[in-house]
């Protein structure tokens, strides 16, 4: 076995340890969570046949507390970034689970843990799902088009967007001043 190889498969090994204990670390956690881009769902457990009176649940910009009333809080304490308060919800579903739903203020940004004093997942490791242009804010959705136009236009060997704004600039200024002899120029 050559040296890369044996490099390759010790790696495997260590991501697929890894992988291992963080699995292990999460299901130990007292709640489940999810995550996109933009957002944080949590799941909290609380006995079966609970009503939304019996709760107490506060959502802050950096800290986060659930629980029943008069009890230790299931979880509590400081999220490792900061949320949107006034676009956070939590609704109790089945008299079973807690739905937490959080929405990050940086959307640009993979959350490592819910608390901050939880175990961190590897978020190199995150597979994010396909996004729609539909998706994206309009001024992403238009850079994100005109880098994909400007590929294609490469592609075939056709001047990039840029390049025919440049075109069309020369072609007006050219119509405003015949008077100019533009034969010889070197335009790039």
């Amino acid at each position: 076995m050559s040296d890369d190889e044996h490099d390759s498969k010790e790696k495997e090994a260590r991501d697929r340890a890894d992988r291992e204990r963080e699995r292990q670390e999460q299901a130990a956690l007292p709640y489940r969570w999810t995550q996109e881009l933009g957002e944080v769902d949590i799941t909290v457990p609380v006995p079966k046949g609970t009503r939304a009176r019996d709760l107490l649940v506060v959502i802050q910009k950096k800290k986060i507390s659930v629980g029943l009333k008069g009890q230790e809080p299931i979880l509590a304490g400081d999220l490792c970034k900061e949320i949107k308060v006034e676009e956070s919800t939590w609704t109790l579903e089945d008299q079973q689970s807690v739905l937490i739903h959080l929405e990050k203020l940086n959307k640009q940004e993979w959350w490592e843990n819910v608390l901050s004093h939880h175990p961190k997942i590897d978020t190199r490791k995150i597979q994010p799902e396909n996004s729609k242009l539909s998706d994206l804010d309009g001024e992403t959705r238009g850079l994100v088009e005109k880098m994909m136009f400007d590929n294609q236009q490469r592609q075939l060997g056709k001047p990039t967007s840029d390049e025919l704004k440049k075109m069309e600039t020369l072609k007006k200024f050219q119509a405003a001043h015949p008077e100019l002899d533009f034969s010889k120029a070197k335009i790039s």
